[in-house]
């Protein structure tokens, strides 16, 4: 039986010495890291939405009334530009908490595409560093 040269053999066996187990555990905190910042990505950019969502509903409110808003787990009373005012200042904060994490992200991308060359350019196909839902 001839052994084909260069062929894929899914048993062979591919020595990982410490250096390179250690990239691939790092490799794969950073993922973990970039998938729970893109989850509180999705909830920061859901609150925003909630945020506008609730300055279109006060538009429709009478100037005079008194607006309930929540400061903890207190309801207080205010009127509608201070109520407009408080959104409008929740909003400008989870926009720049929202940029931070996009920074964060980048980071953690750049570094895992660093450690994504070195250790396919180590391993080949050998080693799958992709994500099932990209």
């Amino acid at each position: 039986m001839a052994s084909g040269k260069g062929t894929y053999q899914p048993d062979s066996d591919v020595h990982i010495s410490f250096e390179d187990q250690q990239k691939i555990n790092k490799f794969a905190r950073l993922n973990a890291k970039a998938d729970d910042i893109k989850d509180e990505l999705k909830i920061k950019q859901n609150d925003i939405k909630n945020l506008e969502e609730a300055v279109e509903e006060l538009a429709l409110t009478d100037d005079s009334e008194k607006i309930p808003f929540l400061v903890g787990e207190v309801f207080i009373c205010q009127s509608l530009e201070d109520t407009l005012k408080s959104l409008d200042d929740m909003k400008a904060k989870k926009q720049s908490e929202i940029r931070d994490l996009e920074i964060k992200c980048e980071e953690l991308k750049s570094q895992m595409s660093d450690l994504k060359a070195h250790l396919y350019g180590k391993f080949g196909s050998h080693i799958n560093l992709e994500n099932e839902e990209d």
